[in-house]
């Protein structure tokens, strides 16, 4: 998934700046150093369900004991740099017996249900790296990110401590242009029998501003589990107290109701010095995450196939977790980062936030584990129970292939000054725990599935049958991806939502083509009086037409271009036999019904007058008006001319009888 460990060495590390001169101003806010504990929750692999609970609040202490350390050696940094053993006696001493205690509690926990877990103990110890320690660049790049961002800034004019994100990164260094770097993005080597369909669900961008440092997969009961704040989309109800019962139940800002998964991922900042609603709390500025909420532009949440075989479903209340908060201490093992820019998304950064040319935006890109192992929806370490396929779609032995959830979340930020640190054009970085300095390594998403069954089946139908499906399907392209050739239609003025409502009129750009001569009766159907701009099932949309299908419900709004918007409303649910006159596309996507797993939709035929979207004119029509509405224009004229016939033929007898 990343490159070998030398090169994100490399990376990661590198010199913050190119001018590295000090000066009183930034040593007064650089870092004393950077703690480094080992990770305890990733040896417990296999803990008992009655202690899961004691032991997952125990690991959020941990974390809790590290962030306080970690708050003490900022304050401290002017100490531990004149007194080399200050470090020692006033921070990490007493960390380690703090660990030391909470530790045990976990071994106690285990061992009341199971078995005791082995060689945890050596975990208590953590390491101190020094900013100022002369390793080069493991130590400029990793800790003096408060000098290096702070460059020039009047302190008076940014939030108190705000040397890019509150005096522990992000740095210079973590910022890569996306013009240099070459594209790295395979493409998929799909076999015969494989899952080639997708399902998209819109469930908006956050834009209620829904956010909290909880994270009820990891800390379950525990306030501030995450040391830093979450963006929901989704479940509303998603918190550290948070039950199944209670996601089973909450709203949800999905567009189809059946969705009430949570999605959530640490927030995006802009070092600007804005004081938000945590900028004094635990979580928040508190913990070194400071500056402005970035509100994403876009965000769309697509689950797609296996290239090997078909896919299964997903338990309900399933968890996952893709990437690792802390990459940066850990190691790349787990990381999952992905970013990106607008126009450039064959390009993929791991270890890097990419600075993007003016007009593209960033994107940040979570692809999540799609092997699950058949029997748990969570794991002590929440990363065994799933797995991620290998190159060819196959999963490790007594897992089965799931749906994967790929997320798209689009920005729209400028490219930082780096320069001056921030100053013109401000720094932007993801939350994290404090001590992982901001690194773009340590981004990560969480999800927990709270689709219905119904449609979570309908989902799975859909891609294994290479449809395109969902309530976000047909959204159109995505901010910033190759733009589609034929320009956007006009959006209609009223979402559809069934078939008596008023049809969308013609697009701005398209000259009306009904004749008046020809215009259908009062008394015609509804559908029939539209122009039909989707194109027959003889003629599927090609890849320079774009699908002209409506979507059934309204989807979220994210700026997104609106490709199809001139059809007819469709009616909700699957059609009769009767009534579906219309066989399937060949691509399997412009006859989906949005949010009903697939289900064909009606062709609606062209208005009279008008030509058809394949340029054949009334003649080409369909059943379902086309004749028979010309004959019900037609018959009472030839009545007409029939009765005038027999008159004029009466009138020539009864002169030649009088003549």
């Amino acid at each position: 998934m990343l490159g070998g460990g030398g090169l994100i060495g490399a990376n990661v590390y590198a010199s913050a700046t190119e001018d590295d001169k000090a000066s009183p101003d930034r040593t007064l806010s650089s870092l004393a150093g950077t703690i480094d504990c080992p990770d305890v929750g990733g040896e417990l692999t296999a803990v008992p369900d009655p202690a899961k609970e004691d032991v997952a609040k125990e690991l959020a202490l941990l974390d809790q004991q590290i962030a306080e350390a970690y708050q003490r050696l900022q304050e401290s940094a002017r100490a531990v740099q004149q007194d080399a053993g200050f470090a020692d006696g006033a921070i990490m001493n007493p960390l380690k017996e703090k660990r030391t205690a909470t530790i045990e509690r976990i071994a106690v926990a285990v061992d009341r249900v199971g078995d005791r877990p082995q060689n945890l103990e050596p975990l208590a110890a953590c390491t101190l790296r020094a900013a100022d320690s002369g390793n080069g660049d493991e130590a400029d790049g990793g800790q003096n990110a408060g000098g290096d961002n702070q460059a020039g800034a009047d302190q008076g004019d940014r939030q108190p401590g705000n040397g890019g994100q509150a005096g522990n990164g992000p740095v210079a260094a973590d910022y890569a242009d996306i013009k240099a770097v070459q594209p790295n993005v395979p493409s998929p080597a799909l076999r015969r029998g494989a899952s080639r369909g997708t399902f998209a669900t819109s469930c908006g961008v956050n834009a209620n501003g829904l956010f909290n440092s909880d994270n009820v997969i990891v800390a379950p009961g525990v306030s501030n589990g995450a040391h830093h704040f979450h963006d929901y989309v989704g479940n509303q109800a998603n918190n550290a107290f948070a039950g199944d019962d209670d996601l089973a139940n909450a709203d949800t800002t999905c567009v189809d109701p059946g969705d009430r998964s949570s999605y959530f991922w640490p927030v995006l900042r802009l070092q600007n010095g804005t004081q938000e609603q945590d900028a004094d709390s635990p979580g928040g500025g508190i913990e070194g995450n400071a500056g402005e909420i970035v509100t994403p532009k876009a965000v769309t949440m697509t689950f797609v196939g296996n290239p090997r075989g078909k896919v299964t479903e997903m338990p309900r209340l399933l968890r996952i977790i893709t990437g690792d908060a802390k990459a940066f201490v850990n190691g790349t093992a787990n990381a999952n980062a992905s970013w990106s820019c607008t126009g450039f998304e064959d390009r993929q950064l791991k270890d890097k936030y990419p600075l993007c040319p003016q007009g593209s935006d960033v994107v940040r890109t979570f692809r999540f584990q799609s092997c699950w192992d058949g029997q748990n929806i969570d794991s002590a370490n929440h990363r065994t129970h799933v797995a991620f396929a290998a190159a060819d779609g196959s999963c490790p032995n007594g897992f089965t292939a799931i749906p994967q959830l790929v997320q798209r979340i689009v920005y729209d930020v400028d490219a930082p000054s780096l320069q001056d640190g921030g100053r013109t054009t401000p720094l932007f970085a993801v939350d994290s725990f404090p001590e992982q300095l901001h690194k773009p390594v340590t981004d990560h998403g969480d999800f927990i599935n709270v689709f219905d069954e119904d449609l979570m089946k309908q989902m799975v139908d859909c891609i294994n049958e290479g449809r395109e499906c969902g309530a976000g399907a047909d959204e159109g392209a995505d901010p910033g991806e190759d733009e589609p050739t034929q320009q956007p239609t006009q959006s209609p003025d009223t979402p559809p939502g069934g078939g008596d409502e008023p049809a969308d009129p013609p697009a701005k750009d398209e000259p009306a083509t009904e004749e008046p001569a020809t215009e259908a009766p009062a008394t015609q159907e509804p559908a029939t009086e539209e122009p039909a701009t989707q194109a027959p099932a003889t003629d599927p949309p090609t890849k320079d037409k774009p699908a002209t299908q409506a979507p059934e419900k309204e989807p979220a709004t994210d700026d997104k271009p609106t490709v199809s918007s001139t059809v007819a409303p469709k009616a909700y649910g699957t059609p009769s036999a009767a009534e579906d006159t219309t066989a399937p596309a060949q691509d399997g996507s412009a006859n989906d019904d949005a949010g009903t797993g697939g289900a064909p939709a009606q062709t609606q035929p062209a208005a009279a007058g008008e030509d058809s979207a394949d340029g054949a004119g009334a003649e080409s029509q369909t059943v379902g008006g086309g004749l028979a509405e010309t004959g019900a224009q037609l018959w009472p004229a030839a009545a007409g001319a029939v009765l005038l016939s027999v008159g004029f033929l009466l009138l020539m007898r009864t002169r030649r009888r009088t003549g």
